[in-house]
């Protein structure tokens, strides 16, 4: 079992938990605070919470969380160390020099700091070379970025590492290969927040209406294109060089204030607060929190159905995690399908929507379906299969957060024929959710009828019909609505 060190446990380390926890690291915290424990709480409750509406398929089993009352013991035996104290330069620099008295001298030691560069973290050290800038952003347990800052100190092997182990707990690792103040987002970020004080102050516009304009308007489109691409596009189709041509003189022109920065005087602070308690205030800050995690769990999985940017990220995470049908024992029903329920997949009552039952058995079909070498290069090709008539029982609740999976048996799988029995199952205590039959046949998408399969599928359906013909069959396969058997 792989082990992370946190040291400091508050929002950012409390999100770095959360995402090691959840790839299955056992993670070891220190933070002074006594009330570190309860606030780490309520971060891993909130992760716990989002965290599952982002993968299709079921991640390894939660790593073991342990706090631990000094740094030599939190880092003894750690594969990756995070840093997540207060930026002072000096606090720093005398934590790493704890971490390395202590620590395994091949671990990664990545620090979370928003702004200082990794050659100022490095001065002092034992061995500079395993301190690098591993900046996220929160939540961290949700959003895939972190830049990763290195100098040349740092040997390629360990930054290839690093990359490595970033990516395996599902992020973004974006290297920057030159330092520079405050990295890459967090310049964009202030280039923004410096002109918005500037706006309140000048009594242009109030913190709602500047976030309106953001999340109405341009913030959208930099959720799934970013600037460039965004530009591009807004230069029609000749593209960049037309957008520059048009908009670049702009640049000329007095509308921003980028380089001045408004004195944040008494009056300044008290307007800015006010505004903010006026357009949030009927919030808490952990309402506002699980509001935030729904919000973008909802905008990552629509990107994750257009496969692009952070969806295209979450759906080769997925891929990575799904399990290796072509090794399935034939002997017993597949298991074709596991995950966790999201949170927004339960309806008025509580539980998991009755939609949401066939979409499990749909995704547990097309699964078999790929085993069976009906996949997209398959389909290409110009065959697939179509659901003719499917039937569902509702046996027991599926709440949010639990853990499911589908086991599927073929009952006929000759001719143009694929007739599957499966049964969902709560995967924590074995309780039978709900079963679903389903009769498909084999379609040519030119003709939109009715065609045999390739031989390939056909011969491998025959294989495991004749596997599961072996097997007692399901009591409630051709069972109609009501029908007792």
């Amino acid at each position: 079992m792989s082990v992370a060190a946190i040291i400091g446990g508050g929002v950012i380390g409390g999100g770095w938990a959360a995402r090691f926890l959840a790839a299955g690291w056992d993670v070891r915290v220190f933070d002074p605070d006594p009330e570190a424990g309860r606030k780490l709480d309520e971060v891993l409750a909130n992760a716990r919470r989002a965290a599952p509406g982002l993968s299709a398929v079921s991640g390894p089993a939660e790593g073991k969380l342990s706090l631990h009352g000094t740094i030599s013991e939190a880092v003894a035996g750690a594969a990756w160390v995070q840093e997540s104290v207060p930026e002072r330069l000096e606090l720093k620099r005398k934590v790493f020099q704890q971490i390395q008295a202590h620590g395994d001298p091949e671990a990664v030691i990545g620090s979370s700091t928003s702004g200082f560069r990794p050659s100022q973290l490095q001065g002092c050290a034992t061995r500079a070379g395993q301190i690098m800038v591993a900046h996220p952003f929160n939540p961290v347990y949700l959003l895939p970025l972190v830049e990763l800052v290195t100098t040349d100190a740092n040997p390629a092997p360990l930054v290839a590492c690093a990359k490595d182990i970033l990516s395996e707990i599902g992020m973004k690792p974006l290297h920057l290969r030159r330092e520079i103040d405050a990295h890459i987002a967090d310049r964009l970020m202030e280039a923004v927040w410096r002109e918005g004080l500037w706006l309140v102050k000048d009594g242009i516009a109030s913190t709602e209406e500047i976030d309106d304009a953001i999340r109405f308007g341009f913030g959208l489109r930099w959720a799934q294109m970013g600037l460039f691409e965004t530009f591009r596009i807004a230069g029609g189709e000749a593209g960049m060089r037309h957008f520059i041509a048009q908009f670049g003189p702009c640049l000329e022109w007095p509308w921003t204030k980028l380089m001045d920065v408004p004195d944040l005087t008494d009056e300044l602070v008290e307007t800015i607060a006010d505004q903010s308690d006026a357009q949030s205030g009927a919030h808490s800050i952990r309402e506002l929190e699980r509001i935030r995690d729904s919000n973008l769990v909802a905008i990552m999985r629509a990107l994750k159905w257009a496969d692009w940017g952070v969806g295209a990220l979450l759906n080769e995470q997925d891929r990575r995690r799904a399990p290796d049908l072509s090794q399935a024992d034939l002997a017993r029903p597949i298991r074709t399908m596991e995950l966790t329920v999201p949170l927004d997949w339960t309806d008025y009552n509580g539980h998991m929507n009755e939609a949401r039952y066939l979409e499990t058995f749909s995704r547990a079909s097309d699964r078999f379906m790929e085993m069976v070498g009906v996949d997209a290069d398959y389909v290409a090709t110009g065959g697939s299969y179509f659901t003719t008539e499917t039937h569902l029982r509702h046996l027991g609740e599926a709440r949010a957060g639990d853990p499911i999976r589908v086991e599927t048996t073929l009952l006929e799988g000759g001719g143009k024929k694929m007739h599957l029995f499966q049964e969902l199952y709560h995967a924590g205590d074995g309780r039978l959710l709900a079963t679903g039959e389903h009769m498909l046949l084999h379609v040519s998408l030119e003709t939109r009828r009715t065609s045999p399969p390739a031989d390939g599928v056909a011969a491998r359906l025959a294989e495991i019909a004749a596997h599961h013909a072996k097997l007692p069959p399901p009591d409630d396969a051709g069972r109609g609505i009501g029908a007792a058997r």
